[in-house]
């Protein structure tokens, strides 16, 4: 396994808790990022897009080990 950058490892720990947060919406209707930020906030839009690239991103790293 190749080692991992700093961007690599941001990238996967912000996919993980954005990943437990869609869990917890899931689970218990409870969505943590619209409770701290506020639900139609600017700043919450900015969080699931950053986390919606981590994915992006995650998705080409794992893609790209396989080479």
């Amino acid at each position: 396994m190749p080692k991992m950058s700093t961007l690599d490892m941001v990238a996967l720990a912000v996919l993980i808790i954005g990943g437990l947060n869609w869990g917890l919406v899931g689970a218990l209707g409870l969505d943590v990022v619209a409770a701290i930020f506020g639900a139609a906030s600017i700043i919450a839009k900015v969080v699931y897009i950053i986390v919606g690239l981590c994915a992006l991103y995650v998705a080409w790293m794992a893609a790209s080990m396989k080479n």
